[in-house]
């Protein structure tokens, strides 16, 4: 029996998950770590980190050591990485698990390599790679064996992974560095323009789930919004609508669209009819925002699918490639090729 634990982590901008094979997703948890800023030692990761994000003493930071999908800080990932990976293993991590990390697909070799040495590094006897369209095909479900065209869409918070698969590989993929994040960027953008009011990021994550719309008109709430007025520097609070946060995300859901309607340009005939019969496969936080796939569908022409559980797909993909190695190691990086798996 086989002992060592083999383990897919979804390694995300906003969000890290963790798959433990036989058992399934064991660990959600933010990617933000909180650490002393001199020293540099850890505080916290994960959810209780988040908590100190925009409320932390001078002497501590609260910081994401993620950016746009790939390793903006290398230690401080490392570290959380084996955190994470401690939690998940238990009292199994000295038998060093197999782990693989998926990754956006537009990620630089030298970016991919990062990560694999930080896997590496975090404990893990075996580290391999797989782009995350290919994962996120496999937690929805789909048949990517058989010689059909697929469309998955993977909106993360960092970025927006658009690809075509059949056969069992990616046929063309467009990655585009805009996700979440950049849409709560745009929402505090917004505020300080036209109402001189700062807000901290996760009050504009706040905002986007509560009353955020991706499709004009598809929503009518509004919310008070607190934060601090530019002028006078003192707090403020303003009424803000779901058509006010849908003006205020315009330009990042363009540029998503655009990413979408590139890949179905460059699409062969033939994977395009199938991808027209069956629809886009769209997964990841971003397809929780509301009116998501209405633009999508109502920009493209093309029907669109919301995945079951879209946030966990992506980890339950890892998961499934983990347990099919050998039918999906030709798009899978390892770190060490010439290694038995």
């Amino acid at each position: 029996m086989e002992l060592r634990p083999d383990i897919g982590v979804d390694l995300g901008t906003a969000t890290v998950l963790v798959y433990v094979k036989r058992r399934g997703i064991v660990l959600n948890e933010p990617s933000v770590v909180a650490m002393e800023r001199e020293s540099r030692r850890l505080v916290a990761i994960g959810q209780e980190a988040r908590r100190m994000i925009g409320r932390t003493p001078g002497n501590i930071v609260a910081v994401r050591p993620m950016r746009d999908g790939v390793i903006a800080d290398y230690e401080v990932t490392e570290a959380m990485l084996r955190h994470f990976l401690s939690r998940a293993c238990g009292s199994r991590l000295w038998l060093r698990p197999r782990v693989m990390v998926c990754i956006p697909s537009g990620g630089t070799s030298v970016e991919r390599r990062a990560v694999l040495e930080a896997a590496v590094r975090a404990g893990a006897y075996r580290a391999a790679l797989i782009e995350e369209p290919l994962a996120a095909a496999l937690g929805a479900g789909l048949d990517i064996i058989e010689p059909s065209g697929h469309m998955v869409v993977d909106i993360g918070g960092g970025t927006t992974d658009v690809a075509v698969l059949s056969l069992g590989g990616v046929v063309l993929s467009e990655s585009l560095r805009v996700g979440g994040d950049e849409l709560d960027e745009a929402i505090a953008r917004y505020l300080r323009k036209e109402h001189n009011l700062m807000i901290g990021e996760r009050t504009a994550e706040e905002i986007k789930i509560q009353i955020g719309t991706a499709y004009p008109g598809n929503r009518d709430l509004t919310m008070e919004v607190r934060g601090r007025d530019l002028i006078t520097g003192l707090p403020k609070t303003v009424e803000l609508s779901s058509s006010q946060t849908n003006e205020a995300m315009r330009e990042p859901l363009g540029q998503i669209v655009d990413c979408i309607r590139s890949a179905l340009e460059r699409t062969p005939p033939e994977l395009a009819a199938d991808i027209m019969d069956k629809g886009i496969v769209l997964t990841g936080g971003g397809a929780l925002l509301d009116g998501m796939a209405r633009l999508i569908a109502e920009t493209t022409g093309v029907p669109v699918n919301v995945a079951d559980d879209p946030v966990s797909c992506v980890a339950r993909g890892t998961g499934k490639a983990l347990e099919a190695f050998q039918t999906y190691q030709d798009h899978i990086l390892q770190h060490q090729p010439s290694r038995r798996w």
